[in-house]
């Protein structure tokens, strides 16, 4: 039923192939919280930040698996709304694709103005809006043409993050295990514990620095998005699914544990790349240079997928009668363009921001960022816990995909939620998540009831 529903109701070709799926994947979880907010993190917790990184990881592997069973009870693009929508109540779908586009449309703003830095290292005289502007006008192409084309784009830049940080990790190795090129400072395990220790800043700084930890696994939900566009999505969607944990301990942790050997964690500024630090440690010409470049992509990865899933969610607000109808309409590619359209004119205010932004742009829109994250999470646990409960009373099939625990483990992941969302309050640079967050839901919720009123 739920099939044929999905085959009637949206008309999105199935073009993204199973590559296409496990690169989108590994580009989710490997985003610019870890080239770019990392270094604050290291500052924040010391080498306990790996503790906070596997604690995040396995919530969020937990949160993926809900994702899964409940994608492939309905694959459909827009995910998260329309089992909002279902399985919480009509106003909660709305809240949640609204939200969901309001945070990829805020940090989509924030990634086309680090192009426009990064471009900068190699063109310093160039203005920085115009690289900005291109890299915008660029990914809404590429999202206009086809799925598959998003989905070839994507996989090119995940592969060279995956590649950048799996060098990253192997020169590491190979300079703790053999001394080479090393330059007489002290490195190996010991660096993990002689500086005041593994807990140098307690445990406040485990807790401090979820904030980071969970933005940097922003975009692993993404997975939900493409469930409506994946080539037999009971097969891609599940083994995309299993494989992020252990992508989340090779490349978060893994990486951290290399950065933390070679340097001391008291060394790691904000202002230098961890991953330019180890690059540069055996001498390697241009590392500044291949940095940039891997943060370029990061960024633009990350906007490209902003505008996809930006696309797909007003498709399905559109088609529940929750955004004007023209968002719902595809071209003939099959692809919402005008839901792109929309979303990429409205980044073009990150164009004009190129002027003023602050500097500490970063850290205030990844905060506002997460509160979006986390109730996006949320949503998909708490969906997930009724699903359970419709399927125990027969409503609904059961999935063979199912969550590896009972409604407890629902209930213990929204506590985990709730506790990083509370957490945000006690960093004044956080703190602007808990202020921007609560306007942003007042406002979704009065368009809500000035809807409801209008169909009445």
């Amino acid at each position: 039923m739920a099939e044929t529903e999905q085959k009637k109701g949206e008309g999105l070709s199935r073009g993204l192939k199973e590559r296409h799926i496990q690169l989108i994947a590994i580009g989710g979880a490997i985003g610019v919280g870890l080239f770019l907010g990392s270094a604050k993190a290291i500052r924040t917790a010391g080498p306990a930040l790996m503790l906070s990184y596997l604690l995040g990881g396995v919530v969020i592997f937990l949160i993926m698996r809900a994702l899964g069973e409940l994608a492939l009870y309905k694959p459909v693009s827009g995910s998260f709304s329309a089992y909002a929508r279902e399985f919480v109540a009509p106003w909660a779908g709305f809240v949640t694709g609204w939200t969901y586009w309001f945070l990829w449309v805020v940090t989509g703003m924030a990634e086309i103005t680090a192009v426009g830095l990064y471009t900068k290292y190699w063109f310093p005289d160039i203005p920085q809006w115009i690289p900005a502007l291109i890299a915008l006008i660029a990914i809404y192409i590429i999202n206009l043409i086809a799925v598959n084309v998003y989905g070839e784009v994507e996989f090119w830049f995940a592969l060279i993050k995956v590649v950048t940080i799996l060098a990253l990790i192997g020169i590491g190795l190979l300079i703790i295990t053999t001394g080479w090129g090393n330059q007489g400072r002290p490195l190996g395990l010991s660096n993990l514990w002689a500086h005041r220790g593994f807990f140098p800043q307690g445990i406040s700084g485990i807790l401090l620095s979820l904030q980071m930890v969970m933005f940097s696994f922003l975009g692993t939900e993404l997975i939900g998005v493409t469930a409506g566009e994946a080539k037999d999505p009971e097969e891609t969607l599940p083994s995309a699914i299993d494989k992020v944990l252990w992508r989340i301990l090779i490349f978060y942790i893994g990486a951290l544990f290399v950065i933390m050997a070679l340097f001391p964690w008291n060394e790691v500024t904000a202002r230098v790349s961890p991953f330019v630090l180890t690059f540069e440690k055996i001498g390697i010409p241009g590392a500044a240079g291949i940095i940039n470049f891997v943060v370029l992509t990061a960024a633009l990865s990350s906007c490209n997928s902003g505008v996809f899933s930006t696309g797909r969610m007003m498709l399905t607000l559109s088609r529940s009668h929750q955004a004007p109808a023209l968002f719902g309409r595809l071209n003939r590619r099959n692809v919402p363009a005008w839901g792109l359209t929309a979303s990429a004119l409205v980044l073009l205010i990150g164009v004009l921001l190129n002027y003023v932004i602050p500097k500490k742009a970063f850290i205030y829109i990844t905060s506002i960022s997460t509160v979006g994250a986390l109730w996006t999470w949320s949503i998909i646990i708490y969906a997930h816990l009724q699903y359970r409960k419709s399927v125990k009373a027969g409503r609904l099939p059961e999935s063979h995909y199912k969550f590896p625990g009972g409604a407890w483990l629902n209930w213990t992941i929204l506590l985990f939620l709730a506790a990083v969302l509370i957490l945000l309050g006690f960093d004044p640079e956080t703190r602007v998540g808990l202020i921007v967050g609560p306007i942003w839901f007042a406002i979704v919720l009065t368009a809500y009831g000035m809807l409801r009123r209008k169909e009445r």
